[in-house]
């Protein structure tokens, strides 16, 4: 198999596992290949915000700071873990479609050319918790398995 066509083919494999699993949440129900395990990783945000759910996209997005607010204004405040975090690498290689190490360089590359800063980097699932209760506009990432306090999970929509 060549390359586009492999690709093309993880594509439509991704594209049909979001749409079971949006369809599993409409109708209430976890995937059979989902169920009793805890997912890779949540996104939380401040309680305050409106939203139920994000893209993948918007994710991307706000993480690499080319979207810098929500809608309705609110600036983002996105925040990361550890880069030796298996929920960030989690993280990284699902929504951001690229390698901690990738990243990092992204934001070395920006850094030195004056285009902005990475989020912040926090040192443990708790801390991005207490963080995103206490910042409205906060967005952040845990491991699937930890309580996310009075902060909304949202979400991820393909």
């Amino acid at each position: 198999m060549s390359g586009r066509a492999r690709e093309t083919h993880r594509r439509l494999v991704l594209r049909g596992a979001g749409t079971l699993f949006v369809l599993c949440l409409a109708l209430g129900t976890v995937p059979p290949v989902l169920a009793g395990d805890a997912p890779e990783f949540r996104v939380i945000t401040h309680a305050s915000r409106p939203e139920a759910s994000v893209t993948h996209e918007f994710l991307a997005d706000a993480f690499l700071k080319n979207v810098t607010r929500w809608p309705g204004d609110e600036a983002i405040r996105p925040v990361d873990q550890r880069a030796d975090s298996a929920v960030r690498r989690h993280f990284s290689d699902g929504v951001l479609r690229r390698s901690v190490q990738a990243v990092k360089t992204y934001w070395q590359q920006r850094i030195f050319s004056g285009r902005g800063v990475p989020p912040p980097e926090l040192e443990s699932d708790e801390a991005v918790v207490h963080y995103v209760e206490a910042h409205p506009g906060a967005l952040g990432y845990i491991s699937g398995n930890v309580p996310a306090g009075k902060a909304k999970v949202l979400a991820v929509a393909p």
